[in-house]
């Protein structure tokens, strides 16, 4: 098991004990005041676990608590690690960035592009060009979610099955199949539209490295981190009590309750049929620490390295065209992050402008987030790591991410 303990007194690495409090007593506010069912967050600095934080429920209606070993579904949290081992066949001359992903997947060689027309009758156009690696890395491919309900080819998704979820059985060789022969929501490389493009990706990885992705993830990222518990659904022999239960927010006056969303969460209690490396994993917090510490220390862990420390500062940079942020190059709906101020690079969002983006942090500031609320964030100038993690969906829910900023950061002296 990964151990989740401090290791050092905050004030040793630069962080004021009583102001990093404020972090916990603001957090446990939400699950007082019934809007959130528990959590746990972790804040190292200088590779140093300083702040451990959990209170509440992983399963409120079986009064289970939160633990330092509790499993979360981390949702998107999924796709940093897909893109970490994209990278890692990047390393070996595997693929260039602007190579056609079709020379993998033959079936992206025709995919149109949605021009206009309802979900029942689009009229499409042919690719001006074609989805490229590169694409699939910064959500520029013309991908969608069908959750988005905001363009008629989420329609299309939902209509095919995809929404929460993928069609019963489908492996990732057919998802992809299906995707391609929906329409693309732009033309690739247009604009930026949040979406199942790290599962592409994460298919590309298996017919590239010729096994299947769960196996990719143990030998370059999972074995050198020393990440024993983390894993597409539970595995045989895990404690299925040990997985949190995930709730969906429900109105409430004032505000928003919560309620068990049993349905969904029962997908994570086994190895499923499409391994999603857009959003298929479970982990513990200890787990997942030894991943964002590998980040944060340019791509090695416990004498394990997964990334050259050149390549990982490649994937934190903005790739968005003329240094624009998500609010001028995206499509305007959430997507784990704000949008303005906000860049996009190989499988992380950064802050390009701290005033612009409205909460006090650091330019390069690298981060993601989980559909259930999870979040992680690399500040690089202050040498500082943190992570959340509770089970409430969707994670636009409660301002979470930005509060994560706000309370360490103030406590930072």
């Amino acid at each position: 098991m990964t151990e989740l303990r401090v290791d050092t007194d905050p004030a040793e690495v630069g962080l004021d004990p009583a102001r990093l409090d404020r972090l916990d007593r603001r957090l446990a506010r939400f699950v007082d005041e019934g809007r959130m069912p528990g959590f746990l967050v972790t804040v190292a600095r200088h590779g140093r676990l300083a702040h451990v934080g959990r209170y509440g429920s992983r399963d409120v209606e079986r009064g289970l608590p939160v633990e330092p070993d509790t499993r979360w579904r981390i949702y998107s949290m999924t796709k940093p690690v897909t893109s970490v081992a994209a990278m890692s066949l990047y390393e070996e001359g595997a693929f260039q960035l602007t190579d056609p992903i079709s020379a993998w997947l033959p079936e992206f060689a025709d995919t149109r592009v949605y021009v206009a027309g309802s979900a029942q009758k689009p009229v499409t156009a042919p690719l001006m060009e074609p989805i490229r690696v590169w694409h699939l890395l910064t959500h520029t491919a013309g991908l969608t979610y069908g959750f988005h309900h905001a363009h008629p080819v989420d329609a299309m998704y939902r209509a095919a099955g995809f929404e929460w979820g993928s069609p019963a059985g489908a492996d990732s060789a057919e998802v992809c199949r299906q995707w391609a022969a929906i329409p693309l929501v732009f033309q690739p490389g247009s604009e930026w539209n949040y979406g199942v493009s790290t599962d592409v990706l994460g298919r590309l990885v298996e017919v590239v490295a010729g096994k299947p992705l769960d196996e990719v993830f143990a030998e370059r990222v999972f074995g050198p981190l020393g990440m024993t518990e983390t894993s597409f659904g539970l595995r045989p022999g895990d404690d299925p009590d040990s997985l949190a239960r995930l709730y969906a927010a429900v109105p409430a006056a004032g505000g928003t309750t919560y309620a068990p969303l049993d349905a969904m969460g029962a997908a994570a209690l086994s190895k499923p049929a499409f391994l999603s490396g857009g959003g298929g994993l479970v982990s513990t917090a200890g787990d997942y620490l030894r991943f964002v510490e590998c980040l944060r220390r340019g791509g090695a862990y416990d004498g394990g390295r997964v990334l050259g420390s050149r390549t990982l500062a490649h994937m934190v940079r903005n790739h968005l065209p003329g240094d624009q942020d998500l609010e001028t190059f995206g499509r305007p709906l959430f997507a784990e992050t704000p949008l303005r101020g906000v860049g996009f690079g190989l499988g992380f969002s950064m802050v390009l402008d701290p005033a612009r983006y409205g909460v006090v942090s650091s330019v390069g500031d690298y981060s993601w987030g989980g559909a259930a609320s999870t979040a992680f964030y690399v500040d690089p100038v202050e040498d500082l790591t943190v992570s959340f993690y509770t089970q409430l969906l969707p994670s636009s829910t409660l301002p979470i991410r930005n509060y994560l900023r706000q309370l360490v950061n103030q406590a930072l002296v």
